[in-house]
């Protein structure tokens, strides 16, 4: 059997996201293949049967599939005409820091994405919602209006949100407001802290925390553990100074309290799969255009 990774190749680097519309003619059966992105397909016209892992979805007109991310699937196209949207994002690059103590609900540590297909089952009016916003992202991406960045990353979350709401089987991962609200002075104190060095052992004692204990909830909370959780944010930091201020590389990693070149190359490589100054030149580019 078959398999491939894909990699998803994004129009626009300031959205991590690929949307297009496809046309099927003929019996077609794709190659079990995965990705890390999150996918969304739409079926507008024909039938499609999507096969993800063990389970068979079989979709018709107004249908929708999610697929969680490096989950294995493939899909299969009958005589008759297709017609149907697919629409990939990584999940990741649509939280900012208001919002990253909910990725956890999307982490698939628990279940996979997959599993709240069920929303869409029983839920018609939920799953024509979803239907209406991924239609709204094409529309979007094609047209590129001013602003169209913030209109996709605000359906992005809308299609989120109408999940996170509805999971009445509580398929996504769930933790107590109380427990977010232990961890905000930890949060606050990276954001304040991000140019230094930060240890695990220096927030433990703001969130009134042994170490041990501290580092299971706040994986468990958040769903990055510590370190990755800073080194995010470090990143995210960084991107946002190579596109706004004259600095070289090197002053970048140092601003960011990231002064190994190696370290920062491997973590900056790691969220976008480049470096830092691949990403600045793509990014100025594209906004050039």
């Amino acid at each position: 059997m078959e398999i491939y990774n894909e990699k998803v190749a994004y129009e626009n680097p300031l959205l991590s996201l690929r949307i297009f519309k496809s046309h099927r003619h003929k019996d077609l059966l794709i190659n079990w293949h995965y990705h890390r992105e999150l996918e969304l397909l739409l079926v507008l016209d024909g039938e499609l049967d999507v096969y993800i892992e063990d389970e068979c979805r079989r979709l018709q007109a107004g249908d929708v599939a999610i697929i969680g991310s490096y989950q294995l699937h493939r899909d299969r196209s009958f005589d008759a005409p297709l017609d149907y949207i697919v629409l990939q994002f990584d999940l990741e690059q649509f939280f900012d820091h208001s919002t990253i103590t909910y990725m956890r609900y999307f982490s698939e540590t628990k279940n996979p994405l997959s599993r709240v297909n069920y929303i869409l089952d029983e839920k018609p009016d939920v799953k024509a919602q979803i239907a209406d916003c991924i239609r709204e992202i094409l529309q979007e991406a094609s047209a590129k209006q001013a602003g169209y960045e913030l209109a996709v990353n605000m359906l992005i979350k809308r299609i989120l949100l109408l999940l996170l709401r509805n999971d009445s089987r509580r398929m996504l991962a769930e933790q107590e407001d109380f427990n977010r609200i232990r961890l905000k002075p930890v949060l606050h104190y990276v954001e304040s802290h991000l140019t230094d060095r930060i240890q695990v052992e220096e927030v433990c004692k703001l969130a009134n925390m042994s170490y041990y204990y501290f580092v299971k909830f706040f994986k468990k909370t958040i769903g990055l553990s510590f370190t990755e959780y800073v080194n995010y944010r470090k990143i995210k930091w960084a991107e946002r100074i190579l596109l706004t201020m004259d600095l070289s590389v090197s002053e970048v990693g140092e601003r960011i309290g990231m002064p190994n070149m190696a370290h920062f190359y491997k973590m900056f490589k790691k969220y976008n799969e480049c470096s830092p100054k691949e990403f600045q030149k793509k990014m100025l580019s594209w906004n050039q255009n």
